[in-house]
């Protein structure tokens, strides 16, 4: 069975510093016609940050599209900084946000975050034998963010106790779980 969808018309709806929005007329696997809520991110990045100490870096930052404070791994957008490079902007931000520079940073994975309205695009890195940083690069405007480290079974129990939220901390932790093992 044939699944595509053919978009038979675009609509923007609204253009932003992060995210673009579209809507789109589809025309469905069985002739019938349907609209989908499109967002456009750019491509992202996030690392699980080991420390020398076998500790997991977390930050607590407010977020403002569900109005709480998230405990969540490192992570950013690529941009024109990077020039497209996920592995850039993965070193930026973890001068940025964290304060170090990963002398050993591999590559996990790669996923779509919310595949039913978007398709922003993350690579997930491993981050390990950090070195504090000599030249600090700023923070994003209006980013204020808590650094604590944990170990496994301390952020193992903070996502059973529903204290992590955030599918891409979740999924830096049981990667972290299935790379102790």
């Amino acid at each position: 069975m044939d699944l595509e969808e053919k978009v038979i018309k675009k609509e923007p709806k609204y253009h932003g510093s992060i995210i673009d929005v579209e809507k789109q007329t589809v025309q469905l696997p069985n002739g019938k016609q349907a609209s989908r809520d499109i967002v456009y991110h750019s491509k992202a990045v996030a690392a699980l940050v080991i420390t020398k100490d076998n500790k997991m870096l977390m930050e607590t930052q407010w977020r403002a599209p569900v109005q709480e404070v998230t405990l969540e791994i490192p992570a950013g957008k690529v941009d024109s900084r990077d020039t497209g490079s996920s592995e850039e902007a993965m070193v930026r931000e973890l001068n940025e946000e964290v304060r170090y520079h990963a002398k050993t940073l591999k590559h996990l994975t790669g996923f779509y975050t919310s595949v039913g309205f978007s398709d922003e695009y993350m690579d997930l890195y491993l981050a390990t034998d950090l070195e504090p940083v000599t030249d600090e690069l700023p923070r994003d405007q209006g980013e204020y963010l808590g650094i604590k480290e944990y170990s496994l079974s301390e952020a193992k129990q903070l996502l059973d106790s529903g204290q992590i939220k955030d599918a891409k901390t979740t999924m830096a932790i049981l990667y972290w779980e299935l790379l102790s093992k």
